[in-house]
């Protein structure tokens, strides 16, 4: 039903679609504003929803097409609708009261945050149909700089604090055998790849509108290319899915203790996340488990375990360095009660964790402990049993941090997040952002989520055993730290990089003709 909807907005706006002569659609957008405008609305929406959970590509597609033919105004209400549905988990922030805000400002709070998101992605969206505008978006060599440029734009954005959801992350779960080709080019090459698959639907479409013969050749063509680009990356997932012989297998413990983040540092709360870890360790060192691994935030600032036992923790926490506070995921060698090092979170989340100014404004954040400083941008987690690669929560979405801790050692990914009080959507947009990160290193992930997702994930993607969501409970997991390396993680951003570089020649070269 969804894309029989997609299809029917896409065929009421050709019109609006097609592009007489070098401009694109300049005189169909004047004369049919209301229709540009509506379109633009209509195929945000439709964007927002064909983002993870559902993660369906050819719905994101058709919702693309009327991006490369409006101007900057509609583009820009084209990623406002887009963000505001696909980050619409951000209400569940309300109420506030908890930490402070007073009731009747909690709701008008979290509305101004969502807002504002949503106009930052419409301001980013119209510079770039700007761009593309002023080179001239019928060109094969301008779609290919502008594609280029989106993909590298998630990635660099992905290591700053406003970054969460991207067309990287579209392709997942409803798509697999493309997600393969991330082991090739990352989450930015696959960016980059469906605004190039929507760019030649748009093309296609708006050709047929003209009344063009002969257009049989270009959509085979375009369905040539789409079955080809599934098959090598379908051919990528079967490499990964093969057992590397030569790497050692782990016993992994997940404990994911469903502690309402409001009540966390209550007494109730805290005895009854003790008696869980208790019952944890124990567990851990019946079964036989290498690690027990607890979410992120489970301990608070100085915690220790409640008792020494034979099995190495990681557990997220706090600690101390100096004046500042940080969050992170703390290591406990067996028989220890205190940690003994760790890694801390990098990328912490914007009035959450850490606010501009803070400091003078007298303000911690939206959070339970506030005041948050980042730590190391390295997200390689050293231990003498194997290193591995942590993304501790919000870190899920900046693949190039944890594909570099890949290549530097890490054999295995933990992510280690607090989701509570996000509703299911959130756990499901984050679930899919681990299939990725998985399928771009070929690696095991693991992750431990305080109500959930707790999961764990093999090098192709799949999904392997879970917990049921917002509820408490182990689960035991095995898993191959590996030491492969794919050619996203020997090469990074350099094929995004040489895309831009030729299409900007490519284009130039066009321009000079012209």
């Amino acid at each position: 039903m969804a894309a029989l909807f997609a299809l029917g907005c896409c065929l009421s706006l050709l019109p609006a679609l097609q592009q007489p002569g070098p401009s694109i659609g300049s005189v169909a957008m004047a004369e049919n504003r209301r229709l540009v405008w509506s379109g633009a609305l209509a195929a945000g929406l439709l964007a927002g929803v064909a983002l993870p959970p559902l993660g369906s590509p050819p719905l994101l597609w058709l919702a693309l097409v009327p991006l490369w033919a409006f101007g900057p105004g509609p583009a820009a209400l084209w990623a406002a609708a887009a963000v505001l549905v696909s980050h619409r988990w951000l209400l569940w922030l309300h109420p506030l009261d908890w930490i402070g805000v007073p009731l009747p400002l909690s709701l008008p709070l979290c509305l101004l945050l969502w807002l504002a998101l949503g106009l930052l992605g419409a301001g980013l969206v119209a510079l770039w149909r700007a761009l593309v505008g002023r080179f001239g978006a019928g060109r094969w060599s301008v779609a290919l700089l502008a594609s280029a440029l989106w993909g590298l734009g998630e990635v660099w954005m992905a290591k700053g604090p406003l970054f969460w959801l991207g067309l990287g992350a579209a392709v997942l779960p409803g798509d697999r055998a493309l997600a393969g080709l991330a082991q090739w080019i990352g989450a930015g090459g696959l960016a980059a790849l469906q605004l190039l698959l929507a760019w030649g639907l748009w093309r296609l479409l708006a050709c047929w509108w003209e009344g063009r013969r002969g257009l049989w050749r270009g959509w085979l063509s375009w369905l040539l290319v789409l079955a080809l680009l599934h098959g090598l990356g379908w051919q990528q997932l079967q490499r990964s899915a093969l057992e590397d012989p030569g790497a050692p297998w782990l016993s992994v413990l997940v404990l994911q203790p469903d502690i309402p983040t409001r009540e966390k540092f209550s007494w109730v709360q805290q005895r009854s996340l003790e008696r869980q870890l208790r019952q944890a360790q124990a567990d851990a060192e019946a079964q036989g488990a290498d690690l027990l691994v607890l979410p992120e935030g489970a301990l608070a600032l100085g915690q220790g375990l409640p008792t020494a036992a034979g099995v190495e923790v990681l557990s997220g926490g706090f600690r101390q360095e100096e004046t500042q506070l940080r969050s992170s995921v703390l290591r406990f060698p067996p028989q220890a009660l205190q940690a003994e090092g760790g890694i801390d979170k990098h990328r912490l989340v914007p009035l959450g964790e850490w606010v501009p100014g803070g400091a003078l404004l007298r303000w911690a954040g939206l959070s339970a402990v506030g005041g948050v400083e980042p730590g190391a941008a390295s997200r390689l987690l050293q231990r003498p049993q194997g290193d591995l690669a942590v993304a501790i929560c919000y870190e899920i979405a900046d693949g190039s941090g944890l594909i570099a801790a890949s290549r530097a050692g890490g054999g295995w990914i933990l992510a280690s997040a607090n989701l509570d009080p996000y509703p299911l959507l959130l756990q499901r947009q984050f679930q899919a952002l681990s299939q990725l990160r998985a399928i771009e290193a070929s690696r095991w992930l693991v992750s431990a989520a305080n109500s959930g997702p707790s999961l764990v994930v093999q090098p192709d993607g799949r999904l392997g055993a879970s917990l049921a969501p917002m509820e408490p409970g182990t689960l035991l997991v095995r898993l191959q730290a590996r030491a492969n390396q794919t050619v996203y993680g020997q090469l990074g951003e350099w094929p995004l990089l040489l895309a831009a570089g030729a299409g900007l020649v490519a284009s130039r070269s066009r321009m000079r003709q012209s």
